[in-house]
């Protein structure tokens, strides 16, 4: 099991708190904070939703729902859950996962529900007596996929019983005794003070664990640098593609140093060749480029690096470094969907911020929600009655139309295709 550095966030009043027992301001700008764990390499976020009242609550989600978007590491929501559709709200927001408060009996009531309808793997739970667990135990070990332990004295009760792995909540610890309660074979990872206070050590704690073979996350190469064939400058050219339209972005260089440091911290690491000094991507601009993928080509002397970027790639403040078009010939951009929704899509939302006269997309967004989904209803029976028929096109017409709605629809409402594929995909 790699072992997982976790820091812990706690929203009341929209702003970030100290602790559960604490409400002392830390922070005025949340997603500041998150950003701030993120970049030091955090592998995930716990954040508690402290608020007060339904309207706090649903401010507090957007600001989760924020955070989610802007992170590299995966977020896990907890806190003012008193049902199902609490779940689904954090899970809707961009959560991975969500823990249950244990200690309450009516989370406990709604754990095989929310286990069976969202899935196992994305449900946890968390518990400061042993007892809390011992009582449900049979709960925990068919709908759980872990627990997080607010109490790290009671471990070894819990190792006792149940083999569930456990995120344990720690304050300032000694590093021997880090490395001992990681050394436990349930432990899955810590969080707490210990992570949040030490959170710009977070490479250097990880390479103590690795030191101490302890398992943990960071990306393992195949092939050592020695094994990539360099050029005259003993660099290696980089080519650098986004990973989810495939985009390519830029082109750089690493010497060993940046091959190095890009694995330890699943950052872009680079050697300027005009400043003659390493460079990670992003330490000025925030534009980080969180990696996905590495790959050596045929000949082992160029790289391809698959990453999530963050902000934009280019220094002139452009999306992709390949801007200067020098020559095209005409053809159609159909082989790609998702570039093709992205468009349509661009398109649409344009139009909400900038009307056009006789737009009939402006039609229906000054008409409101009532028309939108009326011609949805419409559009959506349309396909029923062309499917009935025997021509294959009637019924591609009006899949189009109706996916054309679906997006005047998601504009409406702020949702992106981003968030719709990556919904599709967690299923």
């Amino acid at each position: 099991m790699k072992k997982r550095f976790v820091s812990s966030m706690y929203l009341y009043q929209g702003k970030a708190v100290q602790n559960l027992n604490d409400l002392t301001v830390i922070n005025e700008d949340p997603l500041s904070l998150a950003k701030y764990y993120d970049e030091n390499g955090v592998d995930e976020i716990l954040i508690f939703d402290l608020s007060k009242g339904d309207q706090e609550h649903d401010h507090t989600i957007d600001q989760i729902k924020e955070i989610c978007e802007a992170v590299e590491a995966d977020v896990i929501g907890a806190g003012n859950i008193k049902r199902m559709e609490d779940v689904k709200k954090l899970l809707y927001a961009g959560c991975k996962k969500v823990a249950l408060n244990f200690e309450l009996e009516s989370n406990v009531e709604i754990t095989q529900e929310v286990s069976q309808k969202f899935g196992k793997n994305k449900i946890l739970a968390c518990f400061g007596k042993v007892e809390t667990i011992f009582d449900h135990l049979k709960t925990a070990n068919e709908f759980l996929s872990g627990l997080i332990l607010l109490n790290p004295h009671v471990i070894h009760e819990v190792n006792e019983i149940t083999k569930l792995p456990c995120l344990i909540f720690i304050g300032q610890i000694a590093l021997n005794k880090l490395i001992e309660v990681l050394g436990e074979e349930n432990v899955s990872g810590l969080t707490g003070n210990a992570i949040n206070d030490n959170a710009t050590e977070i490479t250097a704690l990880k390479d103590l664990c690795m030191q101490n073979g302890i398992e943990v996350e960071r990306l393992t190469p195949a092939f050592s640098w020695e094994q990539l064939k360099k050029g005259e400058n003993g660099l290696v050219p980089v080519v650098v593609q986004d990973y989810r339209t495939l985009e390519v972005l830029m082109v750089a260089y690493m010497n060993e140093e940046a091959y190095e440091q890009t694995l330890k911290t699943g950052k872009m690491h680079y050697y300027s060749r005009s400043r003659q000094s390493q460079w990670l991507k992003g330490e000025t601009s925030g534009h980080f480029q969180f990696v996905r993928s590495l790959s050596a080509d045929c000949d082992f002397d160029t790289i391809l690096a698959k990453v999530n970027q963050i902000g934009v790639a280019c220094h002139t403040g452009a999306r992709s470094c390949f801007f200067n078009e020098i020559a095209k010939k005409e053809y159609e951009e159909a082989d790609n969907p998702l570039q093709v929704f992205e468009e349509v899509f661009a398109v649409i939302k344009d139009r909400k911020v900038h009307p056009k006269e006789g737009s009939y997309t402006n039609y229906l967004f000054d008409k409101g929600i009532d028309k939108i989904l009326k011609k949805l209803g419409e559009e959506a029976t349309e396909i029923v009655i062309a499917a009935k028929n025997p021509n294959p096109n009637e019924i591609k017409y009006e899949i189009s139309d109706f996916l054309y709605h679906c997006m005047v629809l998601m504009a409406e409402k702020d949702i992106t295709w981003e968030e719709i594929t990556q919904e599709l995909a967690n299923r």
